[in-house]
């Protein structure tokens, strides 16, 4: 079955996108480090913690680098 296209429309791309970031973190231990670090940090690494969970939980996001933004694999979305 062929592709629908109208004049002036652009075609959609599913993108596998894999990022990777640099946090810098202050925490009570490794493992809380961690899992602070993926629970409170966001899509568009957005910090999602509120003060009261940060003094809850007694942590800081310090610095945060990305490291690797590479999009691995895409393909097209094919509407009939």
């Amino acid at each position: 079955m062929e592709k629908v296209r109208f004049k002036g429309m652009m075609n959609a791309y599913n993108v596998i996108l894999t990022r990777t970031y640099q946090v810098e973190i202050n925490a009570g231990s490794e493992e809380e480090a961690k899992g602070l670090c993926e629970y409170f940090l966001g899509g568009d690494l957005l910090d999602l913690s509120t003060q009261e969970e940060k003094e809850k939980y007694l942590f800081s996001f310090g610095e945060i680098e990305m490291l690797l933004n590479d999009s691995t694999e895409v393909e097209e979305v094919v509407v009939a």
